[in-house]
């Protein structure tokens, strides 16, 4: 019995790396003649060359590197170009990025699936390797992407955010309050959010999406844009209810997030315990100081008002986004004055349009920051939050910078990033893609 498990075992393995592009033989990539952003500084490497054996970085040298001996071996030539890891969004949404918001509001989970999983398979040709995905269900996507079924980025999931009545994660229509005893909205029932109004009903809740795979919990602690019910000025939640989340995250080892833009709300947060800001382009000098103090991070998006809303010209929902808008500048500033822990996310919603300028809002971060600072942000910053999920991380192993023994994410410029960032605007420029030691796009041979 034992013996046919293992060779089960040993079939199921060498079907999923056959489905990744892998071959059962271990597999090699070295990439020659590239000069290194490793994540971290401020200038590239000289000329160098780099082994991947596996999913791993085994080796930089200077020096030519022989071929590993019983591998099957790919030799890529860098002609000089850069090679930097693999990119990384800390705020997305996958499942309803690229759909208009009254489409997923109407649509089947089957449509809103498909949907995504091209959404996925666009974000990785994009050049971004990692996300941290905060309020979806799209725990079945990742675990598709894991499989190897389909292809898309590594995934940090929150699965069903969590809101108060009438918060931001209530997407109910007004016909349908008050509700009735155990009712559960067709956002609920996919597995979108989760209506929670008291410590033990949030409780409850964020132990379900820790069960099904959560990586860190997502709760909504003030008001939004997208929805319909409350400004963008309330605070939700009370301290005791965000703790019963903080305190179900810290049994699991990992923490909580909360989508909050208002010096109240945040600061009600940190009192419960909350690890991470996301947004918060409302925050005053106090409250900065407070979140430089407790070592919280802040999760920072660069909103602006130079592209196209998802929300009709004087609508409530698009005078909320220009009022969120103003605060931007505000809050870089506020984040560099106090050397806050800063992740860049682009919270992209409701629009493929939008989707595909991904690269586009990571190239505008040098408004506020050099080229170097905004790629350390997106790469061995947005790493270190990821980290912060401790055992919920479900890839173990160091991302976000180019060294020995970090998971293989890469990606291979056809420039200097460094100097000019509008190449990670345009993934035509990403001559290599990368992910777990295994090529998805190779435009050089």
């Amino acid at each position: 019995m034992m013996t046919g498990l293992g060779a089960f075992i040993a079939f199921a393995v060498g079907f999923a790396q056959l489905a990744r592009g892998q071959d059962p033989q271990a597999t090699a990539v070295i990439f020659e003649d590239v000069r290194i952003f490793n994540g971290t500084s401020d200038r590239l490497s000289e000329p160098s060359n780099v082994l991947v054996l596996g999913n791993r970085i085994a080796t930089l040298s200077r020096d030519p590197i022989p071929d590993p001996p019983d591998a099957s071996v790919t030799r890529i030539a860098g002609g000089g170009r850069t090679l930097m890891p693999g990119l990384i969004d800390a705020h997305t949404h996958i499942m309803f990025a690229t759909l208009p918001q009254h489409v997923i509001l109407s649509s089947d989970a089957g449509y809103i699936s498909v949907a995504a999983t091209k959404a996925a398979k666009d974000m990785l040709m994009r050049g971004f390797t990692s996300i941290r995905d905060l309020g979806g269900p799209v725990f079945g996507l990742k675990r598709g992407i894991d499989q190897g079924l389909v292809v898309g980025p590594r995934i940090w999931p929150a699965g069903a955010f969590i809101s108060q009545s009438g918060g931001h994660g209530d997407f109910r229509l007004a016909n349908e309050l008050p509700a009735p005893p155990g009712y559960f909205s067709f956002s609920e029932r996919i597995g979108a959010a989760a209506i929670a109004d008291s410590p033990d009903t949030v409780r409850q809740r964020a132990r379900e999406q820790l069960a099904l795979g959560a990586s860190q919990i997502k709760l909504m602690a003030g008001g939004g844009v997208a929805s319909s019910f409350d400004p963008l000025d309330v605070t939700q939640y009370t301290v005791a209810e965000l703790r019963a989340a903080v305190e179900a995250a810290e049994n699991w080892g990992t923490y909580v997030a909360v989508h909050a833009y208002t010096p109240r709300a945040v600061r009600q947060a940190i009192e419960a315990g909350v690890k991470c800001i996301d947004h918060g382009h409302l925050l005053d000098e106090a409250t900065a100081r407070l979140m430089a103090e407790q070592g919280v991070w802040w999760s920072l998006q660069p909103f602006t008002g130079d592209g196209p809303s998802a929300f009709a010209e004087g609508s409530p929902n698009r005078l909320k986004q220009l009022q969120m808008f103003s605060g931007t500048d505000q809050a870089y500033a506020l984040a560099k004055r106090h050397k806050i822990k800063t992740a860049w996310g682009t919270d992209i919603l409701f629009s493929a349009e939008t989707s595909a300028k991904q690269g586009q809002q990571l190239a505008k971060m040098v408004r506020w920051y050099s080229p170097a600072g905004a790629l350390k942000m997106a790469t061995a910053d947005n790493a270190e939050l990821l980290a912060l999920s401790g055992p919920r991380s479900p890839y173990p192993g160091k991302l976000g910078v180019v060294a020995e023994g970090a998971l293989a994410d890469l990606l291979l410029v056809d420039g200097d990033p460094l100097v000019n960032i509008d190449l990670v605007a345009d993934p035509a420029h990403f001559l290599v893609i990368m992910k777990d030691g295994v090529v998805y796009k190779n435009l050089v041979q």
